[in-house]
């Protein structure tokens, strides 16, 4: 799917973590860039080897519950998003699932100059792309509960606190948003 934001054309592709090709960067090698860099402290891998970062997404590649996508900023790499089955991966047990849920995590590539809006049109991209899936009826997240930032662009995008729950890796803000909610919060914004 290809949205067209006032920033410029967003898009997402399927993401392949095998290793580069001569000549060619790998999409493996851009992600490590992206989740070592020390704005992406909450993706909690900023010490991760490229090794590491190829073999979490060969078994995201592997697992039938958990997919990931580059997201591209006309025509160019510029975020990374997952998308998951809450019932399977990530949230499972921890949680009243609804039918329709999904998962998802987004991740901005450190920009080489900012743009305001930016963010906010990456994660309006990735609700778009969930909730062209007719299945999916309600988004599912769980950002780190000191994670500001994200929790004003989830408010901004639909999102509502559901409550606090306990992962083994943080303490997260549950939180959800229904193609209802997407829709009411987005329709008419400056995207």
């Amino acid at each position: 799917m290809t949205s067209t934001k006032t920033i410029g054309t967003f898009s997402v592709r399927p993401m392949d973590p095998s290793p580069g090709r001569a000549g060619r960067r790998s999409d493996a090698e851009l992600v490590h860039e992206w989740v070592t860099h020390p704005r992406s402290a909450f993706w909690m891998m900023g010490d991760a080897r490229l090794e590491d970062v190829e073999r979490e997404y060969m078994a995201i590649a592997a697992h039938p519950h958990h997919d990931a996508f580059i997201g591209l900023h006309d025509e160019r790499p510029a975020f990374l998003m997952e998308r998951y089955d809450p019932t399977e991966v990530e949230l499972k047990g921890l949680y009243e699932a609804e039918p329709g849920d999904i998962g998802m995590h987004f991740l901005v590539a450190p920009p080489e100059t900012p743009v305001h809006g930016f963010t906010r049109a990456v994660i309006t991209t990735v609700m778009e792309e969930l909730f062209a899936d007719p299945q999916v009826r309600r988004v599912v997240v769980e950002p780190d509960v000191t994670n500001s930032a994200v929790h004003a662009l989830n408010k901004a995008v639909g999102f509502e606190v559901i409550r606090e729950i306990t992962k083994p890796e943080k303490q997260a803000l549950l939180s959800a948003c229904t193609r209802e909610q997407f829709e009411a919060a987005t329709t008419g914004a400056d995207r």
